[in-house]
């Protein structure tokens, strides 16, 4: 359940920063966006590490976690961006 809570939180936060923010600042956005949530993922794998799971339990679960809401905002830019 705190996968699924977890990669919804992103879609979420992912969604309304490209949405409300410029064209001209996504590229960056996007960025920033996949930095801060490389930490936000790393915070849940040492929770996940210290209750007890391995590290090749985790870290499918981590990359799926970091790569869905990651690839909406980037597909949001490429999409975005004039032709």
């Amino acid at each position: 359940m705190r996968t699924l809570i977890l990669i919804v939180l992103g879609l979420v936060l992912a969604a309304a920063a490209m949405h409300f923010a410029p064209a001209a600042r996504r590229n960056w956005l996007a960025g920033g966006f996949a930095v801060v949530w490389l930490g936000v993922v790393a915070w849940n794998l040492r929770t996940g590490l210290s209750h007890g799971y391995s590290l090749s339990e985790e870290l499918p679960i981590q990359l799926l976690i970091y790569a869905v809401p990651v690839a909406l905002a980037v597909g949001w830019w490429l999409r975005s961006r004039p032709h």
